[in-house]
């Protein structure tokens, strides 16, 4: 090991920034910290992707130099704080941090460094803050945790709609018009007797003109009835067309009810043109002749619509039409209540409706159809069926300025409809782009529906009927429809097409010049769709606010059918989609899909990623496009893309397969086809190799999401696994470091089992999937253990026999716990070991068997059941009773049950009896004993005190006896052998130290406050315990149903229902919760700049002078300030925590921690706090949570829980739980009363490391460096110091070891900025500063003078045992709390500043006078991390006191 640089002398002048939130990236495996963390879909170049975190490379430190400094013993250091270097070559670390340690320098007069202080840097951190590229890798990023999804919402779905239809797009009742009559009563040559025609007036009919010529009648009225026809047949040529020229009205009758005959329950099209009948009477008949042409025979509508049925749609071109639309409706109700009537006599008779009907006219009731002679005389008909046409001429008639084109020259516009790249083809799509549009913007949806997507006749009309309302309009009429239509004509997109119009007739004179022989000339296409797609673009970049529709949508999708436009429009589409599920629907609403699924022909290469994207956000809305898919095998785009093989022409390959693998399994979920179709070992063996992705874990989840749909209820499928080996590889992703793959991994393992042939083949296979993912037990994500906990309801009821075997021997073993003589001295406190017999059978001659479950994978499951029982997460406990419960009820129910009920109703009367002998009370730790009391193993909580009426088969019971059998027979082992003779183990209690170095008084090993009188239960107030967000609690009264259902997969589904492209929302800048975050970051940097100045203030001055004082309710055991907010966290010596405003002397909250009987609450710490700060709590029966809201009784909820030390070691049990938080690196280091330090990873939420202890005495007390995050330092209960090194291999991690304390560690503490001293105080009073790279102590104080000590002989106040101890995490200053009710406030010089004594009321008299009680020890103290502020709080009394440092009056105002 290299030597280190002795330390460098300090100026008291020079400024060295705080390094107490340094920002560590991860490496490879942590980074990844979440499927919403990781990669965001890029398609393209034109696809915005989130920016990712890149490591920045901390320098190389130089090697060892000496420079001249104080003395100080030892010089020849044998530890090296310095990178680890191998080779030649020094490992780089990237460092990152918060904001918070990055300030200012502001010089204050008020700053008075003491001169005889020696400036330096402890542990040799100089080099660091005097390199100015390490300071500028300390700033701006910050890391937050347990803020993903996965805490929002605990892996629960969103609640659906249950009015909401996914699939409500496709059109269930899809109509097509299949039969059409066109009735043409224009009676050539007489001019009915109500009509006055003008001179000259209108005469053409279907662009023909139908002046007679002698002898030529008949002919001319076939070419307009051809004409019609021909004009229809170019808007859907798929319909039966009739003509009907002047009929008579028995004609009439026959062809409609032949039409209908024929139609079935399909529309029919019924065209009428009266020019050459009278008008529309005013109750709405229509007119047609007798058979000799000599009369006009009106038509009523009530017989007309007996004659049509429905659904029908009508078309009425003749003046005075808005009668007929005035009357239809009135006649159809008519038919409806005489349809009523005979329904009421003849319940089962048929009868037509009358309902569905689709009316356009073309004008109002006293209306006149225009009679303008350069316009057609069918002017309605013609905008119906030849809008082009009529376009053309209407803006050549409407428009002011000289133009080149005549009338006639309108005709010769070169192409057909149909060529969409052709002058007149492009014309039809842009109007059918346009119409489609303004129909979208300005029609509800349900009518756009119906109108425009249901019938492709119906569609083509309507969208015709929009360009009528125009054109009529101008001249005179109102046209009129059924149903009814807002205003359209004034939209400001028709000027974007009398603008296309313009253009091409711009043109038209070069064309017809070509056509005729002249110069060619090439057609200059419009710019039309290149602009909507602009303004979409422009749309997309404003973010779509209010989720407000964007009006180019249907524009975009008739781009889509152009392959020079079609990449782009895809780009910009997938970014909409990308907005949400409202997009999806609005654009499955417009019609995308089957456009979508078309491409899934398309071969080219640039289409890929962006079709894979669309398709992901699709199915993620609507999963029941399966039948789809396999329609021209559609699913083989996605298995081609799923292969590694397969390229892509984006950067981002992997997400892409992971889409892929999504959209395959939503293929496969539910479907068998798809399933069958799938099925391959090649597709099997694709997901497993992708399982070796480190890089993206959302690829990883999604590849056993895939194997679970495909095999689920599909036996063939787990065959082909099994071969594949696909079971024993989603068992080793039980230890993958993203929690959402782990859930996925368990999900497809409990769709693995359950194969129908249960031989002994498969049995094993099964088997051995459940004792290899038991690990995940411990697994500190809640999602994850609800997920193993479906998988053991499976595997419950699928060897359900096996379980009520395990259930009842468990039963027998309980009640042999109980019964022992010397299990029974478990709850005696004059004996101190514990003894079991582990085949002992009960007094019972019922009992007396062989046991069959001990070893066998359905008993350890039973066992892990039952621990998971009482989890410190409700919903998991809640989901493992539900599993306990049905086990239970079918064991009464079984032929067993006879002899489990007097077992269950036995165990009940002996836990009441122990619990009424010893009831439990609420001390310091389970364990911590003071009379030497054997104690439960691994902090089982003690048998609860039971109402008379209470059942074993009622929630609590079962949990306590059970739970502590399993726990026993976890931490001692059973045997698998029945011959094996009974073993009694004998656990000793013992107090701490091991093996200790000498003969020292045992109270010196115990901690201080072991004595400290108990809460009287009368007077203690329980609060209520946060739950989860959306927990739903379990209804004892049903029968609990398995297997447990997974909402996993549908809570998978969201991540592609939700924006990828963008930031989130707290990162979009402008946003609430942006700005909001603006702010914090503001105000924190406020409180840096003011209070980093009064370090110097805070080691010369008094700390004496209050500023606050309240009444928390119950005696305080641990304090916590918040680093910016006014926010004073104060846990009491049972299960509640109060938050309190100290600067307003206001509690905001005040909730329960949910600890069980005999345990209390050990540490609370602030984590995030650079943002929205989270309360993380630990407790003395191993237990660590995470609140959210904590400030707020309303909102308050639980974001994680778990138990944090999962070894049920023996050790010598009286520290509890001690942690430490790591905010750089999202560590969190847990030890107490147990042979290990416990590393957990907040990002993988998994225990990364243990690190041995290496003592048999408790650890109670951890600290860390804040600048590399691996150096971490546990004081012991014996005295001694231990620090590691968590770079360096198990064996040699212990890096350094001080015996120098004698007694209990009450505390080691290294501070996070300032020079940061690594302080430690025992019990006996002493305080000793240490520096890392030294073998002696760097200085010894003595803050607390034990008792019996002379007066003389130091500056420390008389105070008998140190009860505390807490250090400023910047100031040079640390304060030691007494048993004689003083808090002394040192230097870290050691020079005295203040001794503090809390005031509380007093209890001697009558009055509310304050004074102090010199009797009563310091329960707790903390200081406040930046500000010169420290709170204190005494044993028996609720009583708070907040001091403040004199001299600082000035700073904390600017604050």
């Amino acid at each position: 090991m290299l030597a280190l640089a002795q330390p460098t002398p300090r100026h008291p002048n020079q400024y060295y920034p705080d390094s107490e939130n340094v920002r560590q990236y991860f490496s490879a495996q942590i980074r990844q910290l979440s499927p919403e963390r990781s990669l965001k879909a890029t398609i393209g170049q034109s696809l915005v992707r989130r920016s990712s975190l890149q490591p920045i490379e901390k320098p190389i430190r130089r090697s060892a130099s000496t420079v001249t400094g104080r003395s100080i013993p030892n010089p020849a250091p044998d530890y090296d704080t310095t990178p680890t270097i191998r080779g030649d070559v020094a490992q780089p670390r990237a460092l990152l941090r918060s904001n918070t340690d990055v300030v200012t320098r502001q010089p204050s007069l008020t700053e008075r460094p003491d001169p005889t202080e020696e400036w330096e840097m402890r542990h040799g951190y100089d080099e660091q803050y005097n390199s100015t590229q390490y300071l500028e890798q300390l700033s701006s990023t910050f890391f937050m945790y347990y803020t993903d999804k996965r805490h929002e919402t605990g892996g629960k779905p969103r609640q659906q709609d249950p009015n909401h239809n996914p699939s409500e797009w496709r059109m269930r009742d899809r109509l097509k018009t299949v039969s059409a009559a066109l009735i043409m009563c224009l009676n050539i040559g007489v001019d009915p007797p109500d009509v006055v025609k003008t001179n000259p007036s209108a005469k053409l009919e279907c662009w023909i003109d139908p002046t007679p010529v002698i002898g030529t009648n008949s002919k001319t009225m076939e070419q307009i009835g051809k004409k019609l026809q021909e004009q229809y047949e170019g808007l859907s040529i798929r319909v039966r067309y009739k003509q009907y020229l002047d009929p008579s009205v028995e004609e009439t009758q026959k062809f409609c009810k032949s039409l209908r005959r024929n139609a079935k329950d399909e529309r029919i099209l019924f065209h009428y043109n009266g020019h050459g009948v009278p008008m529309p009477t005013p109750s709405g008949e229509i007119w047609v002749f007798n058979r000799t042409y000599t009369q006009y025979i009106p038509v009523s509508l009530y017989d007309l619509q007996i004659w049509l049925g429905a659904p029908s749609l009508y078309v009425f071109d003749c003046s005075n039409a808005g009668n007929i639309i005035a009357n239809f409706d009135r006649f159809v109700e008519k038919h409806e209540e005489e349809n009523a009537e005979a329904r009421k006599k003849d319940p089962n008779l048929q009868l037509p409706t009358h309902g569905d009907n689709i009316q356009l006219a073309a004008c109002g009731k006293t209306e006149s159809l225009p009679t303008n002679p350069n316009l057609p005389a069918d002017l309605f008909t013609c905008c119906l069926t030849t809008p082009i046409d009529i376009s053309l001429r209407f803006f050549l008639l409407n428009n002011p300025l000289p133009c080149e084109v005549s009338l006639r020259d309108v005709t010769r516009i070169p192409g057909r409809l149909a060529e969409r790249r052709s002058p007149l083809g492009e014309l039809n799509w842009i109007f059918t782009a346009i119409t489609d549009t303004i129909a979208w913007n300005l029609l509800p949806r349900a009518t756009f529906k119906k109108l425009f997507r249901q019938d492709l006749m119906v569609a083509a009309l309507f969208r015709n009927f929009l360009l009528s309302e125009r054109i009529m309009r101008a001249n005179g009429c109102h046209p009129m429809s059924v149903p009814s239509l807002p205003e359209t004509h004034r939209h400001p997109l028709w000027q974007a097409w009398d603008l296309t119009i313009e253009m091409v007739l711009a043109q038209l004179p070069a064309m017809i010049a070509a056509e005729d022989g002249g110069p060619s000339y090439e057609y200059v296409h419009s710019e039309f769709f290149t602009d909507q797609l602009t303004a979409f673009e422009v749309y997309l970049a404003q973010g779509a606010p209010n989720q407000e529709a964007p009006s180019q949508l249907p524009i975009v999708l008739q781009v889509l059918l152009s392959q020079v436009h079609r990449l782009r429009a895809l780009i910009l589409l997938s970014r909409f989609l990308d907005m949400g599920a409202w997009a999806v629907n609005l654009a499955l609403t417009i019609g995308i899909f089957p456009y979508v699924l078309k491409l899934l022909q398309s071969a080219a290469f640039e289409l890929k990623p962006v079709m894979i994207f669309i398709w992901a956000r699709i199915l993620a809305v609507d999963g029941a496009c399966q039948a789809d898919l396999i329609k021209d095998n559609g699913y083989q785009y996605f298995l081609t893309m799923l292969s590694p093989s397969a390229q892509l022409p984006v950067p981002n390959q992997s997400e892409h397969r992971a889409m892929s693998a999504f959209i395959i399994a939503m293929f496969c979920r539910g479907f068998r086809q798809g399933q069958t179709v799938c099925l391959s070992p090649e597709l099997i063996e694709t997901c497993i190799g992708h399982f070796q992705d480190a890089e993206n874990p959302l690829l990883r989840q999604w590849s056993c999401l895939c194997i679970s749909m495909l095999w689920a209820d599909f036996p063939e499928a787990k065959w082909v696994g099994i071969r594949c080996q696909a079971h024993q590889k989603l068992c080793e992703m039980a230890i993958d470091p993203v929690p959402e793959v782990r859930a996925a991994a368990l999900h497809a393992l409990n769709n693995f089992l359950g194969i129908p042939d249960l031989t002994a083949q498969v049995a094993h296979y099964e088997e051995c999937v459940a004792s290899t993912i038991m690990i995940m037990t411990n697994d500190g994500n809640s999602m994850v253990r609800r997920e193993l906990l479906v998988f053991f309801s499976t595997f419950v009821k699928r060897y359900q026999n096996r379980f009520l075997v395990a259930a009842f021997e468990q039963l027998v073993e309980e009640k042999e716990f109980l019964v022992d003589t010397e299990v029974r001295s478990h709850w005696n406190p004059q004996h101190g070991s514990l003894s079991r017999r582990s085949s002992k059978p009960c007094s019972d001659d019922d009992t007396d068997f062989q046991r069959v479950s001990n070893g066998s994978v359905q008993g350890t499951v039973w066992m892990h059941l039952l621990i998971l029982s009482i989890d410190p997460h409700p919903e998991v406990a809640q989901d493992a009773k539900i599993i306990v419960d049905y086990i239970h009820e079918a064991l009464l129910a079984s032929p067993l049950g006879s002899r489990a009920q007097p077992l269950m109703n036995d165990i009940v009367r002996l836990s009441r009896q122990a619990a009424a002998t010893n009831p439990p009370a609420a001390s310091r730790q389970p364990s911590a004993a003071p009379n030497g009391r054997r104690t439960p193993i691994s902090g089982s909580p003690a048998p609860p005190t039971l109402p008379k009426n209470e059942s074993y088969l009622s929630a609590g019971m079962r949990r306590t006896a059970s739970m502590a059998a399993a726990m026993k027979r976890l931490t001692f082992g059973s045997s698998g052998e029945e011959s094996q003779p009974p073993q009694t183990i004998h656990v000793t209690q013992h107090y701490p130290g091991g093996p200790k170095r000498s003969r020292v008084p045992e109270e010196w090993s115990r901690p201080p406050d072991i004595h400290d009188p108990e809460s009287k239960p009368k007077a203690y107030i329980k609060a209520k315990a946060p739950k989860p967000r959306g927990f739903q609690k379990y209804d004892p009264s049903s029968a609990p149903a398995l297997p447990l259902k997974s909402g996993f997969f549908d809570w998978s589904i969201e991540y592609f229902g939700e924006p990828q492209m963008r930031p989130n929302e707290p990162d979009e800048p402008g946003s609430d919760d942006y700005n909001k975050k603006l702010w914090r970051r503001s105000r924190n940097e406020k409180v840096l700049n003011c209070t980093q100045p009064l370090k110097g203030v805070a080691g010369t001055s008094r700390w004496d002078e209050p500023v606050g004082y309240f009444n928390n309710g119950s005696q305080p055991t641990k304090m916590c300030f918040h680093q910016f907010e006014d926010h004073l966290a104060i846990a009491d010596d049972r299960d509640s925590i109060c938050i309190w405003d100290w600067t307003n002397h206001t509690r905001l909250c005040r909730f329960s921690n949910g600890n069980p009987p005999g345990s209390r609450i050990n540490e609370a710490r602030f984590i995030n706090e650079d943002d929205s700060a989270l309360l993380m709590t630990g407790s003395s029966d191993g237990i660590v949570k995470i609140f959210r809201n904590y400030e707020s009784e309303k909102s308050i909820e639980l974001v994680s829980s778990f138990r944090a030390l999962t070894d049920h070691v023996p050790s010598t049990k009286n520290a509890g739980l001690v942690l430490d938080w790591q905010q750089g690196q999202g560590k969190l280091l847990v030890a107490g009363d147990v042979k290990a330090i416990k590393v957990w990873n907040a990002a993988t939420e998994i225990c990364t490391n243990n690190i041995t202890a290496r003592s048999n005495s408790p650890i109670t007390s951890l600290t860390h460096d804040a600048v590399e995050g691996s150096t971490l330092i546990a004081g012991y209960g014996d005295g001694a110091i231990r620090v590691f090194d968590q770079r360096l291999k198990p064996s040699t991690e212990m890096v350094r070891v001080w015996r120098k304390h004698n007694q209990w560690i009450t505390n080691v503490h290294m501070q996070r900025g300032g020079f940061r001293e690594l302080v430690s105080g025992c019990r006996d009073g002493e305080v000793k500063l240490w520096d890392l790279r030294w073998k002696d102590e760097v200085r010894t104080i003595r803050a607390v003078e034990t008792e019996g000590a002379a007066a003389g002989g130091g500056s420390a106040t008389r105070g008998g045992v140190m009860r505390g101890l807490s250090v400023h995490e910047h100031a040079p200053v640390f304060a030691a709390g007494s048993s004689s009710h003083t808090l002394n406030v040192f230097h870290t010089n050691g020079t005295p500043l203040s001794t503090l004594s809390p005031t509380i009321p007093s209890t001697y008299t009558g009055t509310h006078l304050l004074q102090s009680h010199r009797h009563t020890p310091m329960a707790s103290a903390a200081f406040h991390p930046h500000r010169m502020v420290i709170a204190g709080g005494a044993v028996g009394s609720g009583w708070i006191n907040v001091w403040r440092c004199k001299g600082v009056e000035g700073a904390e105002e600017k604050i």
